[in-house]
């Protein structure tokens, strides 16, 4: 069972706000009653330094953890934390939210470059490894493109045949160049390329946090649905 408003109200009470702007995007979307495990892959090369300076990450985490409050039953979320190489996998949970995110970069090492691979490689792991039946909404988060091109498309491609959705989303200027590839990621073809559409993609701009909660909710669920039927018609996702 997904944790219900009055265990957040004990457990989690500065998330009840976005609990509720959560379950309204759900309903919205026709999820109502979905399960899944939810994941947050955090960029955490050079240039997000700004980002996790001004509290935008704290604040993803922090609508993510109140996501899956209502898709997963615990509402503990894995994360995993990327630059050259895998800086840290962990979770976050709703009863320690609270600064969680600056306690875990207070002990990583230098921020190193974006290998979009190495994150999904940790995901695709974690996901087998822990046995679930409920498929998995993955919130890829990143400031830019990675380092290998060629890699990240062979993971999103090979990752296909797996009950895992990964919804990118872009934190910085939605003109930068830099974003082009997400762009491309987001529409390759099927099926020549995957079997399924199995990630989407949006900017939340320049200043994250300040994107409406109801609005970056939308966009976190809005592919998701469509996913869901796809991969349930070609069994890669169990029907409930």
């Amino acid at each position: 069972m997904p944790i219900s408003l009055r265990k957040m109200e004990e457990t989690a009470p500065a998330l009840v706000d976005l609990y509720k702007s959560a379950g309204v995007s759900l309903r919205k979307h026709g999820l109502s009653g979905e399960r899944a495990a939810v994941y947050l892959v955090v960029d955490h090369s050079g240039s997000m330094r700004p980002y996790y300076r001004d509290g935008s990450v704290q604040a993803l985490a922090d609508r993510v953890l109140s996501l899956s409050a209502h898709l997963d039953d615990d509402g503990r979320v894995p994360v995993v934390f990327f630059s050259t190489d895998i800086d840290a996998e962990t979770e976050i949970a709703p009863a320690d939210h609270h600064g969680r995110i600056e306690r875990i970069v207070a002990n990583l090492d230098h921020m190193g470059r974006t290998n979009y691979h190495l994150a999904m490689d940790a995901v695709i792991d974690h996901y087998l490894d822990s046995g679930a039946a409920t498929p998995a909404l993955v919130v890829f988060q990143t400031d830019g493109g990675p380092t290998s091109r060629l890699a990240a498309e062979r993971y999103v491609c090979k990752a296909a045949k797996l009950p895992l959705f990964w919804q990118f989303i872009g934190f910085g200027d939605p003109d930068s160049r830099q974003f082009d590839f997400l762009r491309r990621l987001d529409e390759l073809a099927v099926p020549a390329k995957r079997c399924v559409d199995n990630a989407g993609f949006f900017h939340a701009g320049t200043d994250p946090s300040r994107v409406p909660d109801g609005v970056l909710y939308d966009r976190l669920v809005a592919e998701f649905p469509a996913w869901l039927a796809a991969a349930r018609a070609q069994g890669i996702v169990r029907s409930a």
